[in-house]
């Protein structure tokens, strides 16, 4: 499926009048960079984050190479951008990537949390659950964020297939980066943990299921992956 698949409405019958045209593809879907541009208040640290470190790393080492206009091009610049406003707008009403009605976002099964809810805990601490590692009820949002950027300074993201399209989408994804500076956390037991910086890859991938609206806006989204591949990966546990 392509943009222009998506935009396309079904021919109309002998007789049926023609269909409205179907609206332009907004933004958030064409341009990977698309809400950094928005000129708002609600940005984290005042002003919107700077992302080309991580889109250098993304076009050097990433594993696919989606057509422009494709579905899975669209798809990963969607979540791009999502990413972006979870991390960095701290107004819900902000984001543009979500249908703020009906958003809800769940990790492995789990029951399904509310814009609000990650919006107070951060994207770290909304996906990880307490380990030997890492716990989010010992790291705020803010403590979240600098614990793993330290670690690892770029982490970049990618769709690496998409099986079904709009509007249950779900797909195949990647995560990645270098451990560049040590890990240092609090577990689920309130210790501290220490994981010396090998300089090697952390890479985990995962499958995830969204529903969108018809302006390609997020309304529940899915996620299934190995939380704790991360850390054995950062342990040297695991070979990449």
């Amino acid at each position: 499926m392509t943009a222009e698949e998506i935009q396309s409405q079904a021919a109309p019958v002998d007789g049926a009048p023609a269909p409205e045209p179907a609206p332009a593809l907004p933004d958030y879907v064409l341009d990977e960079n698309a809400v950094l541009k928005d000129v708002i208040d609600s940005w984290r640290h005042g002003r919107a984050p700077d992302y080309s470190r991580t889109r250098k790393v993304y076009a050097e080492t990433k594993k696919a190479s989606h057509t422009a206009g494709s579905l899975p091009d669209l798809v990963e610049k969607l979540v791009k951008n999502w990413e972006i406003e979870a991390s960095y707008k701290t107004s819900l009403s902000d984001w543009r990537t979500i249908d703020v009605s009906s958003y809800t976002f769940s990790v492995n099964g789990g029951p399904p949390q509310s814009g609000e809810h990650m919006l107070q805990v951060g994207t770290y601490n909304a996906i990880i659950e307490p380990n030997e590692f890492y716990c989010p009820f010992h790291s705020s949002f803010d403590a979240s964020h600098k614990t793993f950027k330290r670690m690892m300074p770029t982490f970049a993201w990618e769709v690496l297939e998409v099986f079904s399209g709009p509007p249950t989408v779900t797909f195949r994804w990647r995560h990645w980066g270098t451990m560049k500076e040590d890990y240092v956390g609090t577990n689920k037991d309130g210790e501290k943990v220490t994981l010396k910086a090998h300089g090697g890859p952390i890479d985990i991938e995962g499958i995830a299921v969204a529903v969108v609206n018809n302006k390609l806006q997020l309304q529940k989204v899915e996620v299934f992956f190995d939380p704790m591949m991360m850390f054995r990966q950062m342990e040297k546990k695991v070979e990449v």
